[in-house]
């Protein structure tokens, strides 16, 4: 990681699928330790947004650094700082939990006596140490988040990226990701950007962006945003948002 360099910064960046432009001139930065909600319906650019940041797209226009890296120039050095947890599912539900980490951990170039102890120490942390040798196919939806979230954290990234890590989750998965993460933030000074259309997900000192068809309407904490629109709270201050985008 280089000097005094943001976790993220995107700048200028813009994207299209054929005509269709998803993203249009995106730009902010992330500071390490920041809790970030990016705020969005769906169709947004949410998830276009995350698949250049991780290099499964490269934008024509603009540019993304992790830490000074630039996701072009030096992508492995750029995503070895990066864990993600992608809107999809992405485990091998016939492999068992250890295993599926084991293989992350081997893409990193980690040996396996090197992730052994950084497997348990995830796992542990997210409550599902003891099944660690049962199939993910067993596991419910929400302890499969949970492994998700504990993999994207084996080679002990310094920004986590979450794209709508909640949806078809019930409350107390819900809760448990949530209140995980923060405290992610506050004990390992790890940076977060958390995609989500729910607005619940931001709570009063969450840093808030919103982004609609491709565009940043907004970029500030939570009561910053409201009191931008002159709402009582950041549901109005949203719904004015995008009905004026």
């Amino acid at each position: 990681m280089t000097g005094d360099a943001p976790a993220l910064a995107v700048r200028g960046l813009s994207h299209a699928f054929g005509r269709t432009k998803v993203l249009d001139d995106v730009g902010f930065t992330l500071a390490r330790g920041d809790f970030t909600v990016l705020l969005g319906l769906n169709g947004a650019g949410k998830t276009t947004l995350f698949a250049l940041i991780t290099g499964l797209y490269h934008s024509g226009a603009g540019s993304i650094a992790v830490f000074g890296y630039d996701i072009r120039r030096d992508a492995s050095a750029a995503l070895a700082a990066l864990g993600v947890v992608f809107q999809q599912p992405t485990l091998d539900l016939d492999l068992t939990i250890e295993q599926n980490l084991f293989y992350h951990a081997a893409l990193h170039g980690m040996a396996r006596s090197e992730a052994a102890p950084r497997i348990a120490a995830e796992l542990e942390r997210v409550g599902l140490l003891d099944r660690r040798r049962e199939r993910v196919r067993l596991l419910s939806g929400g302890q499969r988040r949970r492994v998700e979230l504990a993999r994207a954290l084996v080679h002990d990234p310094a920004l986590l990226l979450l794209d709508e890590p909640t949806v078809g989750l019930d409350i107390e998965s819900r809760r448990f990701l949530i209140e995980h993460v923060h405290r992610l933030c506050a004990e390992r000074g790890l940076a977060v950007l958390w995609a989500t259309h729910l607005i619940d997900e931001a709570d009063a000192d969450s840093r808030v962006i919103v982004l609609q068809r491709g565009k940043i309407l907004a970029d500030g904490g939570v009561r910053e945003v409201v009191a931008g629109t002159a709402a009582p709270d950041l549901k109005t201050a949203f719904d004015r948002l995008v009905r004026a985008a």
